[in-house]
């Protein structure tokens, strides 16, 4: 990767960050990321494994769309401290500072977050939260019923008792000589079921009825996409997929992504092509065997292109992978 660090807002410091090494950052599940910018992957991140639960910090310095499929025993509380609303978004529910999120696993998580996005999660073992929940309403599920629950948990300034303990957590993660407390898992679960269970009515779990057709047309696109990445792909093909019109299709992935669908095609390839090298074996495949399994032809405009995202060539990725490693020595 390019050496540097870029500052965000003067104070937090963002280093490049590999599409492998942020796909592992949940460490119980795989984190899938399409980049949305060209600024390339850059972040600050702080992890720690504590009380049999996984506490993370970030700051994203880039625009990307993830998805991630929670196993069965598991669930993630977390909180948005700061974000662009127009770029963020959960199920295409639109993401605002002070926002808190409860996520069960239900099927494939899907977000946007925007450049300049800091949040902090918790991922939990299931029973921890259904215990919590039993405890404060005598109910084992969400209010809603559901696998998502979103909703405002602060107005802005940072004084709600959930956002506070969401400072701390950020506090302790930045600074690992202070120690997190034994019980900062427990006493944030707490807080957490009891900011949800208070804000019942205000629980978001739709979007406005152009928002939720435009997320489900770009679903319904970008599966197709992934279907049939290795051949070239006709805008006419990917309409008939999503069952809209050319315009309605741009005007869903402008909304969502900020960018054409060819675009969002080409980016989707590019993270692909990323995922893959990272992950294969130097040894047995070849740039030109993972790029063309990518639908990417002109190998000589994909290392270009590789290179302006990714701030390196392919062969570079390819021979730093793990296997790649492994096999050297």
């Amino acid at each position: 990767m390019v050496d540097g660090v870029v500052e965000v807002d003067g104070a937090v410091a963002l280093t490049p960050v590999d599409l492998a090494t942020l796909g592992g950052l949940l460490r119980v599940c795989d984190l899938d990321i399409v980049l949305l910018d060209a600024n390339g992957p850059r972040a600050s991140i702080q992890s720690q494994v504590h009380d049999e639960s996984l506490l993370l910090s970030a700051t994203c310095g880039f625009q990307f769309r993830g998805r991630f499929v929670l196993p069965a025993d598991w669930c993630m509380l977390g909180y948005i401290h700061d974000t662009d609303e127009r770029h963020s978004w959960c199920h295409g529910v639109s993401l605002s500072a002070g926002t808190a999120l409860t996520l069960l696993p239900e099927g494939s998580s899907e977000f946007a977050l925007s450049a300049g996005t800091r949040l902090t999660l918790l991922l939990v073992p299931m029973h921890r939260l259904q215990r919590k929940l039993a405890e404060l309403s005598l109910r084992s599920s969400l209010p809603s019923g559901q696998g998502m629950a979103l909703f405002r948990a602060d107005d802005g300034t940072g004084g709600s008792p959930l956002a506070r303990h969401h400072a701390k957590l950020s506090q302790w993660l930045g600074e690992p000589t202070e120690g997190i407390p034994h019980d900062a898992v427990q006493a944030l679960l707490h807080t957490h079921v009891q900011a949800l269970l208070g804000a019942q009515g205000q629980v978001r779990q739709g979007s406005t009825r152009a928002r939720r057709a435009h997320y489900l047309i770009a679903q319904r696109a970008e599966v197709f996409m992934r279907q049939n990445l290795r051949r070239n792909i006709y805008m006419h093909e990917i309409c008939a997929a999503a069952g809209a019109s050319e315009r309605a299709l741009r005007y869903a992935f402008e909304d969502l992504f900020g960018t054409s669908p060819n675009r969002y095609l080409s980016l989707l390839r590019l993270c692909a092509a990323c995922r893959g090298l990272s992950m294969a074996d130097a040894t047995r495949r070849s740039v030109k065997s993972v790029a063309l399994s990518c639908g990417l032809w002109d190998l000589s405009r994909f290392a270009d292109n590789y290179r302006r995202v990714f701030g390196e060539f392919p062969r570079d990725t390819l021979m730093r992978s793990p296997a790649g490693i492994d096999s050297a020595t």
